[in-house]
């Protein structure tokens, strides 16, 4: 065989390779990688609803007590159902109204679980979206983002209420990093309005707000914060306030110790104490304030100046203060993951408010490359365990802890200097 045909031979093998290797690691060519993840879960995601049986556990009692409100009743101590009373705020009855509507009257389980594939199709997108403003994240880690079973799981094969929460809660996230901070601020609102976690992005989110807006624009935007809870609470407001307000926040809620995934290798008793709760809420607190005081405005020549900056001039950002899309993305997602490090108990739905983040963050810390993927495949693994064991959630709070000591001692502002394609990508 003459060289000339050997040559053209190799010649599409090569082509190959060259496409492969520059979808993997080629900025570039980040969003066509993207659009195939996201192309492929979608394939694969079907898959799933037609071969593995769904599973009930709360889409009847959503659908009970969307009922008894379509009945009139106003009063949130009054609406339960077969797995307990309503502990959500109104925007969750709002969304189950409606999809009450598109299930025939919840009754259409596949018309549900094609909504909920939608669902968590946008969430990696979103997703996706994030880490494309991110610097310093490979392109081949979004491979790692649909390999999550527990979260196919939570969307297409339980319908869980926390799925709304995440996806509106990542929307939020995407609009703050590129700059649409009202958008952010009502998108945060809809999520707080289905479910109380997403509070956990509150600390880092005022940070960035302040450093962004200053002190007048920061409060500005927690008066549009608490405003969508009031539109979205208003029916039982303007009837029943404080059952509406007891129930659909209530900071004093008991777990159970049989569907803790994060705390069972500690004792019952010491779970369902009061003393551990408050050390948690004293960990959680304290652990924020570390990252506020010594991390997260380190640019700008330390907190006190940024602060003493903002009140000189509160209609203004404080000097010298720029926020790029991976510093809102970083420390957005880290405050999340603290308080989720620190939650009173973690139930197996919860994996969703994290599990799309946790590939990034382990990108915010210095560990090798192979550190990185074994903390991914231990929390991942922790959260398949069912039911959680001494060892599974052993694993699962020193994972987490793990990535939270990896952001303090790694990039708790984002990769910094990023190379020139990556600021300008960010900026």
């Amino acid at each position: 065989m003459s060289p000339r045909r050997a040559s053209d031979r190799r010649r599409p093998w090569l082509f190959a390779y060259d496409l492969v290797v520059s979808l993997l690691t080629d900025p570039r060519y980040f969003y066509v990688l993207a659009a195939l993840v996201v192309a492929g879960d979608a394939v694969l995601t079907q898959l799933i609803i037609r071969f593995v049986p769904y599973t009930e556990i709360d889409w009847e009692t959503y659908i009970y007590q969307l009922e008894l409100y379509l009945k009139g009743e106003r009063d949130y101590s009054l609406i339960s159902g077969p797995t307990g009373p309503i502990v959500y705020p109104a925007g969750h009855v709002h969304i189950h109204h409606a999809l009450f509507r598109l299930t025939d009257s919840g009754n259409n389980l596949k018309a549900a679980q094609q909504i909920y594939t939608v669902l968590y199709i946008a969430l990696l997108a979103l997703a996706c979206g994030i880490y494309g403003r991110a610097a310093g994240v490979p392109n081949w880690v979004v491979l790692l983002l649909p390999l999550s079973k527990r979260l196919h799981s939570i969307f297409v094969l339980r319908l869980f209420n926390d799925c709304w929460m995440a996806v509106l809660a990542h929307a939020a996230v995407l609009a703050y990093a590129n700059a649409f901070d009202l958008m952010g601020t009502v998108l945060l609102g809809c999520a707080l309005s289905v479910k109380m976690s997403a509070l956990l992005y509150l600390p880092g989110l005022l940070v960035v707000l302040f450093k962004k807006n200053g002190l007048v624009g920061t409060l500005l935007h927690l008066v549009l914060l608490l405003s969508t809870q009031v539109v979205a609470g208003l029916p039982f407001l303007l009837q029943h306030p404080g059952s509406y307000l007891k129930y659909s926040y209530e900071f004093s809620r008991a777990f159970l110790y049989k569907w803790t995934v994060n705390w069972r290798f500690i004792s019952e008793e010491t779970f369902l104490n009061q003393w551990w709760a408050r050390g948690l809420l004293a960990g959680h607190v304290a652990t924020l304030a570390t990252f506020g005081l010594c991390q997260w405005c380190r640019r700008e020549g330390g907190v006190w100046a940024v602060i003493s900056s903002g009140l000189r001039n509160p209609m203004r950002r404080p000097e010298r203060c720029h926020v790029t899309s991976d510093f809102t993305t970083t420390v957005l997602f880290t405050s999340n993951l603290v308080g989720i490090l620190f939650a009173r108990s973690l139930h197996y739905q919860f994996y969703s408010w994290y599990g799309m983040q946790v590939p990034f963050v382990a990108w915010r810390t210095k560990y090798p490359v192979i550190v990185k993927l074994l903390l991914l495949f231990a929390i991942e693994y922790a959260w398949n365990v069912f039911p959680s064991t001494s060892l599974s959630s052993a694993l699962l709070c020193t994972a987490n802890a793990a990535l939270v000591a990896g952001v303090w001692f790694g990039y708790p502002e984002g990769i910094s200097p990023a190379p020139p394609a990556d600021r300008q990508k960010n900026e």
